[in-house]
């Protein structure tokens, strides 16, 4: 249920009204620990709530032409962040695999998506290694908000457990 609940957050982070400079979305964390608490069968439930978020924001809120292939790579890597999380956190869960997921998740977004941009706009990336160069460096100011995002997200849904586990084993009372 928690998997479900932190989709939840994950979706209004986006949805909900906040400031430009703060570019917070729950999406990342979410996505790893879906991947992490449930099984592989049920990614399609976080995907399609995404998709249709993606819709949403694209057509209703920013009121711009919505097409299909400028969100495949998107979608695809909502379902490769939630096989990530299966990967690497669903049978252990330790300090570097989920610090691993973290890093992981938000830069493969951030090389596929610039690279994406810098290999479909070359009116505005120029089809050279300085092209290229631009591309990533307009992405740094998300990259570096996704990064810091899905470290407190990932970190807090699987830290704050881990926590209450241990603080209760430390805390039982004596067997007599």
């Amino acid at each position: 249920m928690a998997a479900y609940l932190l989709v939840l957050v994950a979706l209004l982070s986006r949805i909900l009204p906040h400031p430009d400079w703060l570019n917070f979305t729950a999406v990342g964390g979410a996505l790893l620990y879906f991947g992490a608490r449930r099984p592989l069968r049920q990614m399609w439930v976080p995907v399609l709530l995404l998709m249709a978020t993606d819709y949403y924001l694209t057509v209703f809120f920013y009121s711009y032409p919505f097409h299909l292939s400028a969100y495949l790579l998107t979608w695809t890597w909502y379902a490769g962040v939630i096989v990530l999380g299966q990967i690497l956190l669903s049978r252990q869960t330790t300090i570097s695999r989920v610090s691993a997921a973290i890093v992981l998740a938000p830069t493969s977004f951030f090389l596929i998506t610039n690279f994406a941009a810098w290999a479909a706009m070359p009116q505005l990336y120029p089809r050279s290694l300085t092209g290229l160069s631009l591309s990533y460096a307009a992405g740094l100011p998300f990259y570096r908000n996704d990064l810091l995002s899905t470290a407190i997200v990932a970190g807090l849904a699987f830290g704050l457990p881990a926590a209450a586990r241990q603080f209760a084993q430390r805390h039982q009372p004596a067997n007599i």
